[in-house]
Formats: structure tokens, C-alpha cells, sequence
């Protein structure tokens, strides 16, 4: 079984494309894709790109995985949103300025800190 997660891990958000996001072995690097390239343009949101853009859900995974000995475990997060249509949005979602959706969006609001 992994470790038991502290809070506090920071978050660091790449909303333009080329910005440099240094990746260490500690740290985990989530890329959230324009769309699924399944036949509509980019920017339109579907259920299955959703799931895939929904940093919060994302990030709950990582702190399961872990939990669960599936990955190693880590200290830092960079989000590369560079390719998202409106980065504001997972912005506003790291911050807790979007309603929660599930209870694990709160988990996340305690583990986790946008940095910058």
C-alpha cells in the first residue's frame, strides 16, 4: 500500500504553449488534450472529453493510484492546459471557484494548492 497522502501538494498550471514546466522524479506532469480527436473541433466539450479535461477528477486519481501502490508517490503537480480551449476554467476549478461535482472535488480542495 502506498503512503498516506499530507496535504498541501502544489499545483502549477502551464496555460501557454512552449511555457517551461521543469518535471523532477517527484513530480507528476497531467496534459489535458484540446479534444479527444473524435470528430468534433476544438473547444466543443462532449462527456468523453470532459472526463479527460476535468483536472479535479484527475488529480483525485493521482492521490488514489498512490493510495493504492500504482504509482509513486510525489510532491508537485504541473497541469499543462495549453492546449484547453479556456485554461481560465481549470484555473477556477484548482481554486475552488467552480461547485464542487462529486465529493472527491472536495478532497481535492484539501490536498491540493494552485501555485502563482
Amino acid at each position: 500500500m502506498g503512503s498516506v497522502r499530507q496535504p498541501s501538494i502544489p499545483v502549477v498550471l502551464v496555460t501557454a504553449p512552449g511555457q517551461p514546466a521543469p518535471v523532477d522524479g517527484d513530480t507528476v506532469l497531467l496534459r489535458l488534450p484540446a479534444n479527444s480527436g473524435h470528430g468534433h473541433a476544438d473547444g466543443e466539450v462532449c462527456v468523453a472529453c470532459a472526463a479527460q479535461t476535468d483536472v479535479r477528477a484527475l488529480l483525485f486519481n493521482l492521490v488514489e493510484e498512490e493510495k493504492r501502490g500504482l504509482r509513486p508517490a510525489f510532491r508537485k503537480v504541473i497541469v499543462d492546459a495549453s492546449a484547453v480551449a479556456d485554461p481560465a476554467q481549470v484555473a477556477a476549478a484548482l481554486r475552488g471557484e467552480l461547485p464542487a461535482q462529486a465529493l472527491r472535488d472536495h478532497t481535492v480542495a484539501r490536498l491540493f494548492y494552485l501555485v502563482g
